[in-house]
């Protein structure tokens, strides 16, 4: 993967996805376990919506380390060990939840029939807080890299 300026419009687009997803999320019924269950597509739309949120939060990542760092074709886990590791995160919390979040992932998308209506219930209850700050941490970094660049800097997160 070849290095480059790290395109701020990518970064805005992928994270106003995950913004966009994370609002339709917290309007899904969340106070009570028994009215999330009453309708079905709560179901369906908190499986889609949170995927969404994820993908493009992992797309986001993997924008910032091909261009910034030349990693690219990465998979989930490898893309929240290397945002770690380059600093795109940062290690605690969000770096640990990163890794959870990139499990999950896996799961929704290869062992989508192993995921509870419960699960997703918990998910979006309690941790939706979690994504808001991958997002946080990952627009920061597009913008200091985005400007360590534009100033002919060392294209690191360090």
């Amino acid at each position: 993967m070849t290095q480059g300026a790290i395109d701020l419009k990518i970064v805005a687009d992928r994270l106003g996805i995950v913004s966009d997803s994370l609002r339709e999320l917290r309007a899904l019924p969340a106070g009570d376990l028994t009215a999330f269950l009453a309708d079905r597509r709560n179901i369906w739309a908190a499986d889609a919506l949170m995927r969404r949120a994820i993908e493009a939060l992992f797309d986001t990542a993997r924008h910032l380390l091909a261009k910034a760092h030349g990693r690219g074709g990465l998979e989930y886990r490898e893309v929240a060990r290397l945002s770690i590791e380059h600093a795109l995160v940062p290690s605690e919390p969000a770096g640990a939840s990163m890794l959870k979040i990139a499990g999950f992932r896996n799961r929704l998308a290869h062992h989508y029939d192993e995921v509870t209506p419960e699960e997703l219930f918990v998910l979006l209850r309690s941790h939706l807080h979690e994504l808001d700050q991958l997002a946080d941490a990952l627009g920061r970094s597009a913008a200091r890299l985005a400007e360590g660049h534009r100033d002919g800097g060392p294209s690191s997160a360090r």
